[in-house]
């Protein structure tokens, strides 16, 4: 839901940088490790000391190219590496080197899919009521366009922490320094808080596929800058703030929506918003002028004269091309077609790579795409939430998952004889079959022993029988569950409900 009045709208551009999965560093042979002690992976190249040459790290251009291919974006055959100086305590050398007039990557486009506008307003104003409690929501795609992807070397970290440091003073790590990034600017085409956190989603999910970058935010390897402005809807763009190093998507929505709010009520009390770059406070809920914000001019960028220009042959960009797999999109929309997939559940499970590949085989497994669909997208995200780890982190394996819907569907075992075995099978792994016979969870399919069930329920139901044979189907529901509890839930519900409709009403 909006938090701007009806005629006042959000204008957002996201700048995300994101780590290169590289054993080495961009210009350097330093490798690139996490969790190193400090200063540990520094090589004098990334610190620029007097003699020393930059090397461009070859499996960093393949890399630009998969993700330029695979945001239909142009691969431009020759850029060039600049100089942007500036001085800050993590950058010895006084200046990062970057992509600016030429970068390797411009002009393409993602697309995300979001709830139409006013969806969310009509939902919460009740007009939305008639929706089937806990529908998965209405969406529609959105193109958001991507200005350019260049290639530039991270910097080093500050450390202010007295836990990490050791003492009140402020630390320097240069393990970061010199760390392959994309940098990658999206044209200002996102009108919410939920609209860019859409965005962040799809485009991590790309560079996961195609492994481009691990992406991991708590590592610091996919981190976000903000640019956000508010307008009258139809006026020209107002003045834009940029939020820096937003790390997680709850506080990317809530940054972005705390300056709007913030840009609002300046506005509306006659103030004007002043083109600075914000720092956020997620404890607080609010953002704060860090500095004013700076121009490309204030960073003299100059070609770097170390560096000749890169230029990439067009057999290299078709081989690249070539290799590329499967991408998010069009497996999203071969789910929907080859399994019969809602729009939602085969947006969920595509998701991640490996959440995709873990339903394709445990769909291959059981022969049950829908019943693996909804497995996965209930039971198995729920414990992946609860544990907060990967799929892979499970000794839940598809072929144990598959094996267990077929006992479902074989009519083997019933769906709450399958969900009492499904914890252990996430934490220990197993064989659903072998637990089931070892714990007499096999399901009755004995017509007689399920006759006998239902007998002794009708029997202790006459009022309840009486209701039926009137015409009410109801209470049916609660004589089934009367049956199921009988047999401690081993009847196959199917031939309890066929036994029970021919005892009562012949």
């Amino acid at each position: 839901m909006s938090i701007l009045p009806d005629d006042y709208e959000m204008v957002i551009g996201l700048e995300v940088h994101t780590h290169l999965k590289t054993e080495s560093k961009l210009f350097s042979p330093a490798p690139v490790r996490y969790g190193e002690a400090p200063n540990h992976s520094v090589h004098p190249i990334d610190l620029a000391l007097p003699g020393v040459l930059p090397v461009l790290n070859e499996r960093v251009v393949e890399l630009a190219i998969r993700l330029g291919l695979a945001i239909h974006a142009t691969v431009n055959e020759q850029s060039i590496f600049a100089r942007k100086n500036y001085f800050y305590p993590d950058l010895p050398k006084g200046y990062q080197i970057s992509q600016f007039e030429e970068p390797v990557v411009s002009v393409g486009w993602l697309d995300i899919e979001v709830e139409p506008e006013g969806a969310a307003n009509a939902r919460a104003s009740g007009k939305g009521k008639g929706k089937k409690k806990g529908a998965a929501p209405e969406l529609a795609r959105k193109r958001i366009g991507i200005t350019r992807a260049h290639i530039e070397e991270d910097a080093g970290k500050s450390i202010h922490d007295v836990a990490i440091a050791g003492s009140a003073d402020s630390c320097i790590d240069l393990n970061r320094a010199g760390v392959p990034l994309l940098e990658i600017v999206s044209e200002p085409d996102l009108r919410s808080p939920q609209e860019a956190s859409a965005y962040l989603r799809a485009l991590r999910s790309i560079l996961r596929y195609i492994g481009v970058s691990d992406a991991d935010m708590e590592k610091g390897q996919f981190r976000c800058d903000a640019n956000v402005s508010i307008r009258e809807k139809g006026a020209e763009f107002g003045t834009r703030t940029e939020i820096k190093n937003l790390n997680s998507f709850t506080h990317v929505e809530d940054a972005i929506e705390a300056e709007a709010i913030r840009q609002l009520e300046l506005t509306l009390d006659g103030g004007e918003v002043v083109q600075a770059t914000m720092g956020y406070d997620p404890e607080r809920r609010r953002t704060h002028v860090q500095r004013l914000k700076e121009n490309s001019d204030d960073y003299r960028y100059f070609p770097d004269p170390d560096l000749i220009p890169l230029r990439i042959d067009p057999a290299k960009i078709e081989a690249v091309r070539e290799a590329l797999p499967e991408l998010p999109e069009e497996k999203r929309e071969r789910f929907e077609a080859e399994y019969a997939l809602s729009a939602y559940d085969a947006g969920v499970l595509t998701a991640s790579r490996t959440l995709a590949d873990f339903f394709e085989e445990t769909a291959k497994g059981c022969g049950a795409p829908k019943a693996a669909a909804n497995w996965i997208t209930r039971d198995v995200l729920r414990e992946l939430k609860e544990r907060e780890c990967e799929i892979e982190d499970l000794a839940l394996s598809p072929a144990i998952l598959g094996k267990l819907i077929a006992l479902v569907e074989e009519g083997r075992l019933t769906q709450k004889s399958a969900a009492q075995l499904f914890p252990d099978l996430v934490a220990d792994g197993g064989d659903p079959e072998a637990m089931m016979v070892e714990r007499g969870l096999e399901a009755v399919s004995d017509a007689g022993a399920i006759e006998g069930f239902v007998d002794e329920v009708i029997a202790a139901n006459p009022d309840v029988v009486q209701q039926v044979r009137d015409g009410d189907d109801k209470p049916l529901n609660f004589l089934m569950g009367q049956v199921m509890k009988a047999s401690q839930g081993k009847a196959e519900p199917g031939q309890v409900r066929k036994a029970l409709a021919e005892k009562i009403r012949g």
